[in-house]
């Protein structure tokens, strides 16, 4: 799994890697918005941060979507 985490990882190892994933991802906005208020923000980086920030973010919609059960209606 991309994730990092096994098939048969327990549901607390799962939750444990999304919340450093959401913590992860906060501190990239707060990065991202500390370097765009500089006389002349580094745009390279901004671009580089944002992209490693969305691929946080589809990794956590990844385990968000694993730990909610499937329901057929």
């Amino acid at each position: 799994m991309r994730a990092g985490l096994p098939e048969e990882a327990d549901e607390p190892a799962i939750r444990r890697r999304l919340a450093e994933l959401q913590l992860d991802h906060n501190d990239l906005e707060v990065a991202i918005q500390a370097i765009g208020q500089a006389p002349m923000p580094d745009m390279l980086v901004i671009r580089r941060l944002k992209r490693k920030k969305l691929a946080l973010k589809d990794e956590i919609q990844q385990i968000k979507d694993r730990l909610t059960p499937d329901i057929i209606a």
